[in-house]
């Protein structure tokens, strides 16, 4: 099985490398790392078009025989470059991350990571983002066997084509964490979302901070909510923003032009 492991910290990040390293004691599993080469956090499915991508291929001390490469780009342009051109062929799974930090709600509209895992939907690849929502001293050990253990289990998923799983494991102990719960995206805003400061010559310039406010009717079934009450959750996500429901209203409009 070929597994090609993205993320949007950058190569060097410790969340892909205990996850590269967990995935490579296995047997039977041709693990392949492409990821950017220094931090892509909040890119969005950003990819690049106005100057020349380039690679460098990268050794790692845990397994020197791993076979990596860093790009001056974004994630998504990552999986794009390693599926049309640096793979020796098409990986059957994508996995982006483990990401510092977690994507839940709404901030999966802006995330790297999740955005790594849509194109590989896209290119018609089984793929997976994982994310630890702990932002400091992460230990990303029990996330990584988590990920091997839904690697294993993905076929009996049966997942759609235009599909991929949001993996969130909460930042506790393994022993704290209750289970799993399948998810839908909740609601994530913040409060003061631009810190404004003065540079050394008192200009203005603004700094993109902010404090999440917690959505006090959230239900149950929302992933911030699992997190919140140390749940694993496994949100299922697909590319496809029509709103169909308003389909046939928007028709039967008198679009009288």
């Amino acid at each position: 099985m070929r597994v090609l492991i993205t993320n949007d910290d950058g190569i060097h990040a410790e969340g892909i490398q205990v996850l590269s390293q967990t995935l490579s004691q296995e047997t039977g599993l041709e693990i392949f790392l492409v990821a950017p080469d220094h931090e892509r956090s909040a890119t969005s499915h950003a990819i690049t078009m106005h100057r020349p991508l380039r690679t460098e291929k990268v050794k790692f001390l845990h397994n020197p025989t791993l076979t990596g490469w860093s790009v001056n780009g974004t994630p998504s342009d990552c999986v794009k470059l390693a599926v049309e051109y640096l793979l020796p062929g098409k990986p059957d799974l994508v996995i982006s991350g483990i990401n510092r930090g977690g994507n839940l709600g709404t901030d999966v509209l802006y995330s790297g990571t999740v955005s790594a895992a849509i194109e590989g939907t896209i290119l018609g690849i089984p793929s997976i983002a994982v994310s630890l929502t702990k932002y400091h001293d992460p230990d990303f050990s029990f996330a990584a066997k988590f990920a091997l253990y839904l690697l294993h289990n993905l076929n009996h998923l049966d997942l759609p084509q235009d599909t991929l799983l949001n993996i969130n494991v909460p930042g506790v102990e393994p022993k704290e964490i209750k289970g799993v719960r399948i998810t839908r995206l909740g609601t994530r805003h913040y409060h003061n979302s631009f810190q404004k400061r003065q540079d050394p010559r008192g200009r203005n310039y603004y700094w993109l901070a902010g404090e999440i406010v917690e959505k006090a009717d959230e239900t149950e079934d929302a992933d911030v909510m699992a997190i919140k009450n140390n749940y694993i959750s496994i949100t299922p996500l697909h590319f496809d923003l029509t709103n169909y429901k308003l389909i046939e209203k928007l028709r039967t409009f008198n679009w009288n032009i």
